[in-house]
């Protein structure tokens, strides 16, 4: 444990001008609230808060973040105020104590959701002062290197887990390496201990057969640098267990597979002799094609800059090589902290790192703490490619993006807007995955608007968040519709007048802000229009019979005069159907136009369309008032497609697919999915989805293929 003077000379020896007194006062304050604490591992309490600060003065970090880590958890802990810390030390290291104090006050629902809530705060506190981050990474380190401490498995192994997904990412992300390596190893020891140790041995093996190869080739690097005439320091070592078991698991390969396990360092003077000592590796060595990355002239988010290459290198050995400057060794050994060290003065906004600024974006889309957790780990754990807009800036994407993904990087805007784009020049799919060096350029409309689909693709945290946001709102417009039209149906069949005055004085006894709110409820499913009538009109008996409730019997197509005068007694119009709103089609019966179909209401999904003769009705019977009478709203000239689903059993013979497909494409049909469910020598079986305009287009379409001879039995599927 560092004493009190040690301390304060670690600070001194970097800061001539550090607060020596508020270091003092901070340290017995902290030992004083503290008092007789113990850690689990039965340690005194006060002991955590030191070695925190110990840490961050091997960053050199500022009195303020030292006196911040000494007092870190005297307010979540102990008796200490956040005013009384603010009366002793001033409002800025309140700020900070404020902005590190954890949540584990709140009472909530689950392990998932408080830490889901804590890394919000936690987001929030370090966007108004990166140090927040700082202390808070030093607070986990420490935490990790004790935490054996803790006689809990399942303790241990959730904060583990915590670590891995959450904060080293994040000392990834603001480059803190040598932090987020020995997290990610800690973490690695507790997660899968018996992984850690193999690869242990087997490192430990090699070094027995090499000798100190490390060293050999550090020292015949040195000599080539030295031969170019460039002075330089070359540094080696071993890659981290954790950092050769994800390689294993991402290449899935063996360890015998595995040749470059050693990374290597050159620092050189000036950006010039960066690329000089590159060319001098390159000359004398063979470069593994594929594996060079210029970080220098495309940054890193997190400021990282260098050269990455990997050779053959002395005494063929396949080695990873880094060239950077010493100002570029700092930024990569302590990351933000190089630029937030004393010397800099008192610039400690968060707000100016894009990626931050997208997980405030994130934050402000997302729905619950839950789904901004899920949309941070998307965020934060991909490899990343950098693309180009037509201008030259540089955008960085996690790899699998696509352009809807980028052009929700560019702005919130142009992603909403997006209807196609231009990848190198060639207009392509949305659904593209964009490569590194990609140059792309986003086509926009003022009349577009997300589409559900993209949910399926996009790779970012905040491209997902925001075209959720927008399902979330289509879907209570939608839900609002319909369960306003369900109620004006049930009111008339009441015989009462719909209006909402009546809906207004049962607001209360639905815990409902609005009438709005109420009707969503019952479009969504989650009340029933009985449940609301009886609300309103306490004496209102329910009907007896299912049949009296719902009469199916007259839920078939009929032409529009016929349907405008349903919809005038209580029918359900359907119309403008969005994948994934209110209104859905049945997967399980694929109704078309001109099948003779009936409406579910659906608790979470609004109403799900089935055909009549559907086998999953049956398991709604004793739920009549679930059952809504609806029809198609016959339109000649519906451009909308709809899929109906063929079972096929067709000869294995050249040219059937072929056949198949061109008797569709006559029938102007359009294939939209295939499955073969069973293949013999003889025959194929399979499963047909088929975009077509109604029941009868389909039946055009089984008959063409019934009368072709390549197919052997043709018939509509259910399922």
């Amino acid at each position: 444990m560092i004493r009190q003077f040690e301390l304060v000379e670690r600070v001194k020896g970097y800061d001539p001008d550090a607060d020596e007194g508020a270091l003092n006062r901070a340290y017995v304050y902290s030992m004083k609230v503290h008092g007789a604490q113990k850690r689990d591992s039965g340690d005194p309490y006060f002991s955590h808060p030191l070695e925190v600060a110990g840490i961050l003065t091997q960053y050199k970090l500022d009195t303020s973040s030292i006196v911040t880590a000494l007092l870190h958890d005297a307010v979540e802990d102990t008796l200490a105020t956040l005013e009384e810390i603010e009366r002793l030390f001033g409002p800025e290291v309140a700020r900070l104590v404020d902005g590190v104090t954890k949540l584990s006050r709140l009472e909530l629902q689950s392990d998932q959701t408080k830490q889901a809530e804590n890394f919000r705060k936690l987001v929030i506190a370090m966007s108004e002062d990166i140090r927040v981050l700082l202390v808070k990474l030093a607070d986990r380190l420490h935490n990790m290197r004790t935490l054996k401490g803790i006689a809990s498995p399942e303790k241990r192994q959730r904060i583990a887990r915590e670590t891995m997904e959450i904060y080293a990412p994040l000392a990834e992300r603001i480059g803190m390496r040598t932090v987020q390596e020995e997290l990610e190893d800690l973490s690695f020891l507790e997660l899968n201990p018996d992984a850690r140790d193999s690869i242990l041995a087997r490192l430990h093996f090699l070094r027995e057969q090499g000798g100190d190869v490390v060293t050999r080739i550090a020292e015949q690097l040195r000599r080539v640098m030295s031969e170019e005439g460039l002075t330089a320091s070359v540094a080696g070592r071993e890659k981290t267990p954790y950092s050769v078991w994800r390689k294993m698991q991402t290449k899935n390969v063996g360890f015998e597979q595995l040749s470059d396990v050693m990374a290597f360092r050159v620092v050189v003077k000036d950006i010039g002799e960066c690329y000089r000592a590159l060319g001098a590796l390159h000359s004398r060595y063979p470069v593994i094609p594929g594996r060079f990355k210029d970080y220098i002239s495309t940054p890193k988010p997190n400021g990282y800059r260098s050269l990455h290459t990997t050779v053959f290198g002395p005494e063929r050995q396949r080695i990873e090589v880094q060239i950077r400057t010493q100002d570029m060794h700092e930024v990569a050994e302590f990351g933000v902290a190089a630029h937030w060290q004393y010397k800099q003065g008192p610039q400690t906004d968060g707000k100016q790192y894009r990626w931050l600024r997208e997980l405030l974006d994130i934050l402000e889309h997302a729905s619950n703490p839950e789904e901004f957790l899920e949309h941070t780990k998307l965020a934060m754990f991909q490899d990343q490619v950098f693309c180009f807009t037509p201008k030259g800036d540089i955008i960085a994407l996690p790899r699998g993006a696509t352009p809807v993904d980028f052009a929700y990087s560019v702005h919130s805007q142009v992603g909403d807007h997006c209807v196609g784009c231009k990848v190198n020049g060639r207009m392509m799919p949305l659904r593209t995955q964009l490569s590194n060096g990609d140059q792309v350029e986003i086509l926009t409309s003022k009349a577009q608007t997300p589409s559900p689909t993209w949910e399926r693709f996009v790779a970012t945290g905040k491209a997902r968040a925001r075209v959720r946001r927008f399902i979330r709102t289509q879907q209570r417009t939608q839900f609002v519709s319909l369960g306003r039209s369900m109620l004006e149906k049930q009111f008339r069949h009441e015989g009462y007048e719909f209006t909402e005055k009546a809906l207004q004085g049962v607001l209360k006894v639905f815990k409902c802000d609005e009438v709005d709110d109420l009707c969503a409820q019952v479009g969504q499913g989650l009340l029933s229009e009985r449940e609301v009538i009886g609300a309103v009109f306490p004496g209102t008996k329910a009907p007896a019979k299912a049949g009296n409730v719902v009469p199916i019997a007259r839920a078939r197509g009929r032409d529009r005069a016929k349907g405008k005068e349903k919809a005038k007694t209580g029918g359900v119009a359907i119309r403008e159907l969005i994948p994934g709103m209110a209104v859905h089609y049945a997967g399980c019966c694929h109704p078309l136009p001109g099948d003779r179909i009936v409406g579910i209401v659906t608790t979470g999904k609004g109403v799900t369309i089935h055909t009549i003769d559907c086998d999953t009705l049956q398991s709604f019977a004793d739920t009549p008032e679930r059952w809504l009478d609806v029809s198609w709203e016959s339109e000649a000239d519906d451009p909308e497609a709809r899929v109906g689903r063929l079972a096929l059993v067709v000869g294995n013979e050249p040219g059937t697919l072929g056949a198949l497909s061109t008797v569709i494409a006559k029938n102007h049909g359009n294939i939209t999915n295939l499955k073969v469910l069973n293949r013999t020598q003889q025959f194929w079986e399979m499963l047909l989805d088929i975009e077509v305009r109604d029941v009868k287009h389909l039946s055009n379409i089984i008959a063409a293929l019934r009368a072709t001879p390549a197919i052997n039995s043709v018939e509509r599927a259910r399922g």
